[in-house]
């Protein structure tokens, strides 16, 4: 399906990789992993075309369509979540715009028996084929399941994008590359922004893509469930393995012990063998199987180990002084968005040096609680920090306020005190920004090196509680592990969000559930908590708010008999109404096959085209019917 010869790529005179080569075919799902900075983006930007190598050949066979979900993304103002949804279906849309125009022309005209009347209806009858062929009768169904999929709501289709969050937006540029029907999906980080829910929805419908998937994500457990295939681009080469990340990792290690034992054994035999030389050297009478031994060491094929790019960045978050024995208490918070609450009447009291995890579907206010601590948005109640306490927050898009055009030393000096400013240096080295890179601009970054860079310099900054919002984003798995570790040490008050319960897993001593406007407390880390909810991980966690749902629209006995009456009404409404719609559609696709095998018989026959034209408005009716009736029947 795609063939990647010999590629590789440099910046400023240094190979990010070289001589890479693979070939992606039907039913491959890859995972493309490595450190942050490796090159997997740009790897998935030289398949999508939006960038090309310097060196080497990546081809496609005839036809192929490759959907590219990109890190950033661009949306126009003034469209509705549907209207940009749409947006997957160029084609369709362009044929709709054009039946209607000829229809328009149709209508007002009377010339029956002209050639450009017969000619405007050779045209409809086209186009309709053609719209069918593309789908054009199930565009609207398909669009809605996956947007329901990816967690929207019905009542956000009518809502403008410019409303929805950064995450929110990624989801539905995700949901637009689902329904294009691409031959080849490349997901940069697709996890990031999704809450469990819409992860397992995702992870099924990927499970059963019949295409090719590429995926860069640094969500093991992601990995483990969808792909059959691992990449790993270390230290510019490619590593390729027929098998998921985890198996991947064992098999990789494997390899690499059985290459240290070859190794081992040929340098031994090299080292007898240079003896046997040295030896036969002072013989005249051996010479000839001296050189023999030369030419025998010189054919010998020497084995080489692969090589493992263990650096990682070195993180230590030091307490800049010691708050009060309370650091923060906060009584009767409540926060409204419009009409809608987030948190009702929240209380707690945090205590120095407790370490506490933020746990939650998305949208059950995590990040507000936070956003409400460091005083980014207004709020009733009150929240009181203690003595001498100094916070360092870190927001979920802590990454984008980045200046671009800054380079990374200029933006560690920008909030750099007389006290650090020699330090600027050795940080940016502890965080693996090493030597001339700390001249490059932040433009240039990937995300997780932006991530990095945004953890090192809020380390600028003096602090005796960290408040940190989905800090794992972008980072590779072995910076996660570091991370994690710096936390383990760290002698101040730490408050995290996240989903990655890999992550949380001993890091937290406390837990907080957020979940419909209030939060309840759980004495343990989120092992404890898992226990304690009956789940047996994060995943379960988060989907039990829509297992419940779907137990209780199950459930008859826990509904009135008048519901009951009115839900078996509307079923068979609904099942009604697709029987008449497929006789309908049926129907016209009769009438349209009789105008293209028998077209002068037809095109003159006034009646035939209003019954035709009766036919459609009845089927537009009916679709309009069947939906308020499904609606209806999901409320």
């Amino acid at each position: 399906m795609l063939s990647v010869s010999d590629i590789s790529i440099s910046f400023g005179g240094t190979y990010l990789f070289e001589n890479i080569t693979f070939r992606l075919n039907a039913g491959d799902r890859v995972g493309l992993v490595g450190k942050n900075g490796a090159g997997k983006s740009t790897l998935l930007k030289m398949i999508a075309c939006d960038q090309f190598p310097d060196e080497g050949v990546i081809a496609t066979e005839k036809e192929i369509k490759i959907g590219f979900l990109r890190q950033d993304i661009d949306f126009v103002q003034g469209r509705t979540v549907l209207e940009e949804a749409y947006q997957a279906f160029v084609e369709l849309k362009h044929i709709e715009h054009q039946l209607e125009q000829i229809n328009q022309a149709l209508a007002s005209r009377e010339d029956y028996e002209s050639e450009s009347y017969y000619n405007l209806i050779d045209e409809v009858s086209e186009l309709n084929h053609q719209y069918e062929v593309l789908g054009g009768y199930q565009y609207i169904g398909e669009t809605e399941k996956i947007l329901l999929g990816l967690g929207f709501q019905r009542e956000d289709f009518d809502k403008l994008t410019d409303t929805f969050s950064g995450g929110w937006r990624m989801r539905l540029e995700l949901a637009k590359l689902l329904l294009q029907k691409n031959d080849i999906l490349l997901l940069d980080e697709p996890t990031n922004h999704l809450d469990i829910e819409s992860i397992l929805w995702l992870e099924s419908f990927l499970k059963t893509f019949p295409g090719v998937v590429v995926m860069v994500s640094h969500d093991k457990m992601f990995l483990d469930q969808v792909t059959n295939r691992t990449i790993e681009i270390s230290l510019g080469k490619a590593y390729d393995f027929p098998k998921p990340y985890s198996a991947y990792l064992v098999l990789r290690e494997e390899i690499r012990e059985k290459q240290l034992a070859t190794q081992k054994n040929q340098l031994k035999k090299v080292e007898e063998t240079e003896k046997l030389i040295e030896k036969f050297r002072a013989k005249a009478s051996k010479a000839s199987m001296a050189q023999s031994l030369i030419k025998k060491l010189d054919k010998m094929e020497v084995i080489e180990v692969d090589e493992e790019d263990n650096a990682v960045m070195n993180i230590q978050f030091p307490v800049s002084v010691t708050p009060g024995r309370v650091v923060l208490e906060v009584e009767h918070l409540t926060k409204s968005f419009g009409d809608k609450t987030v948190l009702k009447d929240i209380s707690l009291l945090v205590e120095r040096g407790k370490k506490i995890a933020l746990v939650g579907q998305n949208g059950q206010g995590k990040s507000t609680f936070i956003k409400a601590i460091v005083n980014q948005l207004e709020y009733e109640g009150k929240i009181n920090l203690g003595h001498q306490v100094q916070l360092g927050y870190f927001a979920q898009n802590q990454a984008d306020h980045l200046n671009g055009e800054l380079t990374l030393l200029d933006t560690m000096l920008e909030v750099a005190t007389d006290g650090n400013r020699t330090n600027v240096r050795d940080m940016l080295g502890s965080f693996l920004f090493r030597g001339d890179d700390v001249e490059k601009k932040v433009k240039v970054l990937s995300g997780g090196e932006r991530n990095r860079l945004a953890l090192c310099r809020m380390l600028l900054l003096p602090m005796n509680v960290l408040l940190l919002d989905e800090p794992t984003n972008h980072l590779d798995i072995k910076s996660k592990n570091v991370l994690k570790k710096a936390l383990l040490q760290y002698q101040g008050t730490l408050i995290v969000v996240s989903h990655d319960r890999d992550f949380l897993q001993g890091l937290t001593e406390v837990v907080y559930e957020f979940k419909n406007t209030k939060i309840k407390e759980y004495l343990g880390d989120i092992n404890f908590f898992l226990e304690q909810k009956k789940l047996g991980d994060m995943r379960a966690f988060e989907q039990q708010k829509a297992v419940v749902k779907n137990e209780k629209e199950i459930n008859k006995g826990s509904i009135s008999f008048e519901d009951q009456k009115k839900q078996k009404s509307l079923v068979n409404k609904v099942s009604k109404l697709e029987r008449e719609i497929s006789f309908l559609e049926s129907d016209i696709q009769h009438d349209e096959k009789k105008l293209a095998d028998h077209p002068e018989k037809h095109l003159h026959d006034t009646t035939f085209f209003a019954a035709y034209e009766g036919k459609k408005k009845d089927l537009q009716r009916l679709m309009e019917q069947w939906e308020l009736a499904v609606m209806e029947l999901d409320s």
